[in-house]
């Protein structure tokens, strides 16, 4: 197994993909995006604090969270479900395809987990011919 991952792992992982580049969505929020350019598409944000996921500890919003788009609803309610992993959901995302994370709780996983949780939210949203050219027909 691999060592626990960390957030400068997201960062890594994400621009190995192929097309991949650091952009801003919802305004100022830095997202990767796949492809580079114009016509890019988020699959992983660094959300805002927001009122809508607190620290059930001290009632402050959590200011460390990552948004990952997830290939649908199964794969989405999986990830929540596995106890193993730090992943969860909100109300404000009941109807997304995607799961939130704390940067602060990644460690909980190895990184070859992580990873793959990138990659396959990278998928979602590349093209499919680029999707083909670096997965295979997976």
């Amino acid at each position: 197994m691999s060592r626990p991952a960390t957030p400068d792992d997201v960062d890594e992982i994400c621009r190995s993909l192929p097309e991949v580049e650091l952009g801003t969505s919802w305004g100022d929020r830095p997202t990767y995006q796949v492809p580079a350019g114009d016509k890019g598409k988020g699959f992983l944000l660094f959300r805002a604090p927001h009122a809508s996921a607190v620290d059930p500890e001290t009632g402050e919003p959590y200011d460390d969270l990552l948004v990952i788009t997830t290939p649908g609803t199964a794969q989405k309610e999986a990830l929540v479900a596995d106890p193993d992993l730090p992943f969860f959901t909100i109300d404000h995302f009941r109807s997304t395809d995607a799961v939130l994370v704390r940067q602060s709780r990644l460690g909980e996983m190895s990184r070859d987990e992580l990873a793959e949780v990138i990659t396959e939210a990278w998928a979602c949203k590349a093209p499919k011919a680029l999707v083909r050219k670096h997965l295979g027909d997976a």
